[in-house]
């Protein structure tokens, strides 16, 4: 579709590419401009890991290499308050964090597994369940990162556009399909855009991160009021079961809250829907100072009728129905802690780390009771925590035992139930 000129543009070209100007106006941009971040997987394989971590060119080390889910850690002793001030070569270590992509937060006991596996052989026996969760490990040597990749994508798993200003792992409810009191399960819909869309070259250089969440919790788990695009599970009255589109939230830099673009989606509808929004952001997005580039900045300026009628008028076939208004969803439950009925009998059981984290052994051994008292899904939480589905009523007595065994309580004090890491 062609792009409209825009009517109401900053007083200075913002690098709008739907506007014309594609000449980067930032370092970040340049880097991204000079070579597709995605393709250093191929220098990492072929020359990073045989030759070391000094192999490493520094665009590669300090920006691309964040499209795989690789940061580089801070040397031990420099304290937090340097990393404003110092060079780069000051603060480097030779690790790595990989971030690993869990999508709508769903695992399988085999995938756990291969996460520990790499937790414990390559990561000092840690690893941290974030608070958009992801799992990341600590501690990796360059030279190990193909055989870690290796064995997580035979599983499923991937490490794919888990940084970088590219689409972040999509958010969604750790009890979709399970929940009694759910909406909708949105699983389907999260499956399909990550399996169409991640990893692709088509929203692998936005202007800045983006933040999804996709799902269909009573509770809204998953936060919507603070991701740049939620699809929030709604029931209207005419069409049913589908999502109310949110856009524009976000935390950092001069927070904001999303908002309601007062458009339903089916549910159908919702793969495409997301990938408008998001070649929306491309477009239109700002690329002049990274600390104004998130989607919320293009929101405030915009407003939500404009944002709904470029969305509609240049990037979606058809226009979206209008959607009714929601009632405030409660904000406790979201933790999903503690033994729960299911919709289908069976219970799920949430229970706590130390605000995330956890070691490698401490992981396998999860997997383990998750396939002696379960069907073998795990499932981490926003919360910085996990759920083990599908466990029968008369069991949880003893599952709920052996994770306070491993110091992972059902039942956590206040306090580290409420606690949460900035990971």
């Amino acid at each position: 579709m062609a792009l409209t000129e825009r009517k109401v543009p900053r007083p200075r070209g913002q690098g709008q590419w739907g506007l014309g100007y594609h000449e980067p106006l930032n370092g970040a941009e340049q880097i991204k401009k000079e070579a597709e971040p995605l393709e250093v997987r191929e220098r990492i394989e072929r020359i990073f890991a045989p030759g070391g971590f000094r192999s490493i060119g520094k665009q590669d080390l300090r920006n691309r290499m964040r499209w795989w889910g690789l940061y580089t850690q801070r040397k031990q002793g420099v304290p937090g308050e340097r990393t404003g001030s110092a060079e780069p070569e000051e603060l480097e270590d030779e690790f790595f964090m990989m971030r690993i992509r869990i999508e709508g937060g769903l695992l399988t006991s085999d995938q756990l597994r291969a996460v520990a596996w790499a937790s414990e052989t390559f990561g000092r026996d840690l690893a941290d369940v974030t608070d958009r969760q992801n799992v990341q490990l600590h501690w990796i040597r360059i030279e190990d990162v193909p055989a870690i990749w290796e064995r997580l994508e035979s599983t499923g798993l991937t490490t794919a556009e888990a940084c970088g200003d590219t689409p972040r792992v999509i958010l969604g409810c750790p009890l979709a399909g399970v929940a009694a009191d759910e909406i909708l399960d949105a699983t389907p819909v999260i499956a399909e855009i990550h399996d169409r869309f991640i990893g692709s070259t088509e929203f692998s250089n936005l202007p800045r991160k983006y933040k999804t969440s996709i799902s269909g919790c009573a509770s809204r788990c998953t936060d919507p009021e603070i991701n740049d695009i939620s699809l929030v599970g709604v029931a209207h009255p005419e069409l049913g079961p589908g999502f109310d589109l949110w856009v524009g939230g976000g935390l950092s830099t001069n927070p904001m809250f999303a908002q309601r673009l007062e458009a339903f989606v089916p549910p159908e509808r919702a793969p495409e829907t997301w990938a408008a929004v998001t070649s929306l952001f491309r477009e239109y997005g700002y690329r002049r100072s990274r600390n104004q580039s998130r989607l919320k900045f293009l929101v405030k300026d915009w407003g939500t009728a404009e944002f709904r009628r470029v969305l509609e008028k240049e990037f979606l076939d058809t226009p979206l129905p209008d959607g009714p208004a929601q009632a405030p969803a409660p904000l406790h439950g979201r933790d999903h802690i503690g033994v729960h009925a299911q919709l289908d009998g069976r219970t799920y059981v949430g229970f706590a780390p130390r605000a995330g984290r956890l070691s490698g052994h401490q992981l396998r051994l999860v997997a383990d009771l998750a396939d002696r008292f379960g069907s073998g899904s795990i499932r981490t939480t926003s919360r910085q925590k996990f759920v083990i589905v599908d466990v029968e009523e008369t069991e949880t007595t003893e599952l709920a035992g052996r994770l306070d065994e491993l110091d992972l309580p059902v039942a956590p004090s206040p306090f580290r139930k409420g606690v949460l890491a900035c990971t």
